[in-house]
């Protein structure tokens, strides 16, 4: 019997074969978004204005949480993403701040593009002191967040709303202990969200990172403070001994603060390059300037010698 035009052979392995790994493939597929475990936490993301530092502070009920929420780049800005995390939301952020967009600008393009905005939540700080957090609609309760001046908190799967409120609250506290630094004003905050009941699925782990520029070791990158506590019982409490334990291990960089922050980075694009390129790019200059005057009197020469000069009798 001939086959109708465009009808489907059905008793071809192959075809059978296609159909099967489809399925597989289908399942495997549904089967991991299933298992990928929610990153509900609370976060803060912060600027300070006196040194340019700029810093990310988090807690959750998840494994590594550091590996997922915190980014910042000196300079630029700071972003939190959590709540089914879009990790992309990072590093194309820090890119669209460097663009010299401000912060709620980026949070409204990095959710405006994203189909599943509705379950994301966001925390972006500038390095103008700029702050904008978003809120997916169908985020689990209790999810929310504050905004202010170069600071933003936000949360979810918490206990409640008095756990943001408590977190900008101790934030604000916290800087009017002498000698204190960003670090210690994002540990304050997650630490007053501890007591507050923080995330109600419990405690795991905890990360706070602080960006300087040449802030990191050697002062090779920007990394001032990058601590991480992937699996504990009391995950705050041990990430503040760690904080002890890195201003005990670098005294002197934590001493040695910056005493006015560098203008953001995107403000330098239409000036004069950095300090450290000024030499390099002066040497070429009067190299090129050498090899053109050394160029231009062998062509006076050559001419000199073309009209008989210098010929001998």
């Amino acid at each position: 019997m001939s086959e109708e035009v465009g009808a489907m052979p059905q008793d071809s392995p192959r075809m059978k074969a296609g159909w099967h790994c489809s399925l597989a493939l289908a399942f495997v597929i549904s089967a991991a978004a299933a298992e990928t475990p929610v990153v509900g936490t609370y976060s803060i993301v912060a600027f300070d204005p006196a040194t340019g530092d700029l810093g990310v502070a988090v807690q959750s009920k998840f494994f590594g949480v550091g590996s997922v929420v915190p980014w910042a780049r000196a300079r630029v800005g700071a972003i939190a993403t959590q709540s089914a995390a879009n990790t992309t939301y990072g590093p194309r952020g820090l890119e669209l701040l460097a663009s010299s967009k401000g912060a709620a600008e980026v949070a409204k393009l990095l959710t405006a593009s994203d189909e599943q905005r509705d379950i994301r939540q966001l925390g972006v700080v500038d390095a103008r002191g700029n702050s904008a957090s978003f809120t997916g609609a169908k985020c689990n309760a209790w999810a929310g967040h504050i905004e202010g001046k170069n600071f933003c908190v936000q949360g979810n799967i918490l206990v409640g709303e008095e756990v943001v409120r408590a977190m900008a609250a101790a934030y604000l506290a916290a800087q009017k202990t002498e000698g204190s630094e960003l670090a210690d004003w994002l540990m304050a905050a997650l630490q007053a969200a501890e007591q507050a009941g923080g995330d109600k699925r419990g405690r795991q782990s905890a990360a706070l990172l602080v960006v300087r520029e040449r802030g990191g070791y050697m002062g090779l990158n920007d990394r001032y403070v990058d601590l991480r506590v992937e699996d504990n019982p009391q995950p705050v409490e041990e990430l503040a001994r760690l904080l002890d334990k890195h201003k005990q291990f670098d005294a002197a960089a934590h001493r040695q603060r910056p005493t006015a922050a560098s203008p953001p980075l995107t403000s330098l694009a239409s000036t004069e390059p950095p300090v450290q390129t000024q030499g390099f790019t002066r040497m070429v200059a009067l190299a090129t300037l050498g090899f053109l005057v050394v160029a231009g009197l062998m062509v006076l020469i050559r001419w000199w010698r073309s009209k008989g000069g210098g010929s001998q009798s």
